[in-house]
């Protein structure tokens, strides 16, 4: 993997921060052109440092009020993979890892309300065959939510 320098980690911070800036404000931030920002973002998706892209909407404005984690235990862990393809069959679930633990598989979801929950637990995600138990865990209110640091300082001490 190529390495990343410091106007790399620049222009990552300053795109974390606010995906919808325009390139030429990046570009005066970090002292380069406007191109040389398009090329270093291009070459920093090509690489799979930059994943994904778009606006993040708020589930709460489309009536889901419920966030929920749920951890999912299978019967065997060599069945995660067909669990997954059922799981993946499910919209209202928006993440899904594979897990150490006390669970074999940890989910979150989003209901719009605990009936729909129930719903979505007993008639969907119990049915899936190798699913023999779930814990749901719901979520009062999200305290932080941010990308990991980028790390400037890291490079300059290099």
């Amino acid at each position: 993997m190529e390495k990343i320098d410091l106007l790399d980690k620049k222009i990552l911070e300053i795109i974390s921060n606010n995906a919808r800036i325009p390139f030429k404000d990046v570009a005066a931030v970090c002292g380069v052109s406007r191109a040389a920002i398009h090329q270093r973002v291009q070459r920093l998706i090509d690489m799979g440092v930059i994943v994904g892209s778009g606006y993040q909407v708020n589930p709460k404005s489309l009536g889901y009020s419920t966030c929920t984690y749920v951890g999912i235990k299978l019967e065997k862990g060599s069945m995660y993979k067909r669990v997954v393809e059922e799981l993946m069959k499910i919209p209202e679930i928006v993440e899904c890892h594979f897990t150490t633990g006390p669970y074999t598989m940890l989910t979150k979801l989003y209901a719009r309300d605990n009936s729909h929950l129930m719903e979505l637990l007993n008639n969907k995600m119990q049915e899936i065959p190798g699913v023999v138990a779930t814990e749901t865990l719901i979520s009062l209110e999200q305290s932080i939510k941010k990308e990991i640091p980028i790390g400037i300082d890291d490079i300059e001490n290099e």
